[in-house]
């Protein structure tokens, strides 16, 4: 029951529906218990569901269903990925299984024929994974194919398995950093990628592919959105940048990890607050999510919105902001909280109440949904909406709320400064006529290690220009603005 819940946890309101629907088309009988278990979990319904459904005390047929549930489930999600990635590896392996069955019963010409065309399509794609198996086919049955030469094709193998030898230490890389990062203990989140490139051997060169400079990009950029410090990669991120245009003839072949790449600058530039640079990948990204038939629209359309829109809402056209992210049909929480930081800004709190209000879920399902630091976020936004509503319970119980899930993990990463800043929420909230004072003012100065509004992290910016707008009693939004372009 308890891994049931978990795999529907992970499953939108719309994928619920869905996944309802997938059980009907299976049932056989009017008998549809497992629709009204689905039901039951999704809405959380404060009953003994096996008494629910079977009226009797005996647990066997309720995990029996359970059991079944969880399988149907399982399969509902693999449908469903199947379904929606792309179609080529699939193909490939499909090509590459149906030539080893000709050479099996001997039919070496159209087996030859069939291989070809898999390795056409894998060296495309540069899938080394599927060449690694499609070049040891290929030697087996060298010697029934009187025109190929065995030593090129050696070499052509070894070449494919150094690629996909680089290709596996990145991976491994990425993996080792990930696990390191898990640790309870504090390490310097530098000095475990510095660690796990010279232990792997990673380092920039041309040489590298386009989907490895890919990959150390997405590491660069995971260990800023973790450390909360874009600035300091910002110039590494730039030196892959460059690389990665030099193979400018690999884009349509690699559109999908082209448009992540612009994303992935497009979102670095905008946390450093040159949002002329971000726009500029934006613009890009649109125009390259439009290539191939809108191929990859859907699948970065949520990303684009809204990276466009943080753009808009920080270079003052906040109502095309709000506009941009109030017409994004997709069930995405993270545009949610960027409208609701939108509002915020404006002092439309009770609109962005209304949103928060809607977030009914525990942090642990949103830690798992949309990340710790997302939740992070929304929290600290929540004891903020409570403070300008003056709710004194909900102020309290949140606050420590939490102290009690993210205390520990703050100071784990050296981000103490995010509890001493809703301690000064706090106090502004108990005694407000003395946050304009110069002994407040004073406190505040002394609570922070100053590094610069160049260096600083824009969403930190915004939440300090939240308190900064109470001690000059000024308009939020301005004072946001004020701080972000260092006026």
């Amino acid at each position: 029951m308890h891994t049931l819940n978990a795999i529907i946890a992970t499953f939108s309101e719309s994928e619920i529906r869905e996944f309802e629907l997938f059980l009907g088309n299976k049932n056989r009988r009017g008998d549809v218990k497992n629709i009204r278990l689905l039901r039951a979990i999704s809405q959380k319904e404060p009953v003994d569901i096996a008494q629910h459904l079977y009226k009797t005390t005996s647990k066997n047929a309720y995990h029996a269903l359970c059991k079944r549930m969880q399988d149907a489930a399982i399969d509902f999600v693999a449908t469903k990925s199947f379904a929606s990635e792309a179609s080529e590896e699939m193909d490939i392996l499909k090509l590459l299984l149906a030539s080893r069955v000709f050479f099996e019963y001997k039919a070496y010409k159209i087996g030859f024929k069939v291989l070809a065309k898999a390795e056409t399509k894998a060296l495309k794609l540069d899938i080394y994974a599927i060449l690694n198996e499609i070049y040891y086919t290929k030697i087996q049955y060298a010697h029934q194919h009187k025109k190929l030469i065995l030593s090129d094709l050696i070499s052509e193998a070894q070449t494919n398995q150094k690629l996909f030898r680089q290709e596996q230490e990145l991976n491994m890389a990425y993996a080792t950093i990930k696990a390191a990062l898990r640790q309870k203990e504090h390490k310097d989140i530098n000095s475990i990628i510095t660690t796990a490139f010279s232990r792997f051997n990673i380092e920039i060169h041309d040489a590298l592919t386009y989907k490895s400079l890919y990959k150390l990009m997405h590491i660069t950029a995971e260990q800023a959105r973790l450390q909360g410090n874009y600035y300091t990669i910002s110039p590494y991120m730039m030196e892959i940048y460059e690389r990665i245009k030099a193979k400018k003839s690999e884009i349509p072949k690699h559109r999908f990890y082209h448009i992540e790449i612009l994303y992935l600058m497009a979102f670095t530039s905008f946390r450093n607050k040159a949002f002329e640079m971000s726009m500029d990948f934006v613009e890009q990204m649109e125009v390259e999510m439009y290539q191939d038939k809108r191929r990859f629209y859907k699948r970065f359309s949520e990303k684009f919105v809204i990276i466009k829109s943080l753009n808009l809402n920080y270079t003052g056209d906040y109502k095309q902001a709000i506009k941009l992210l109030q017409t994004f049909e997709e069930d995405s929480l993270e545009a949610q909280l960027s409208l609701v930081m939108c509002h915020f800004q404006q002092e439309n709190y009770s609109e962005a109440y209304q949103i928060v209000k809607k977030m009914q879920h525990s942090d642990t399902y949103y830690d798992k949904k949309a990340g710790w630091i997302w939740t992070l976020k929304k929290s600290i936004i929540e004891i903020l909406l409570f403070i300008e509503q003056d709710r004194v319970d909900l102020v309290l119980n949140r606050l420590e709320r939490f102290k009690r899930n993210f205390s520990k993990r703050l100071i784990t990463i050296n981000e103490e400064r995010v509890l001493v800043f809703l301690k000064l929420a706090n106090t502004y909230y108990e005694k407000p006529s003395e946050v304009a004072s110069e002994k407040f003012k004073d406190r505040v100065e002394n609570s922070f290690e100053w590094i610069g509004t160049a260096q600083e992290d824009i969403f930190v910016l915004s939440f300090y220009a939240w308190l900064k707008s109470k001690m000059e009693q000024r308009n939020l939004y301005e004072t946001t603005l004020s701080l972000v372009h260092n006026l």
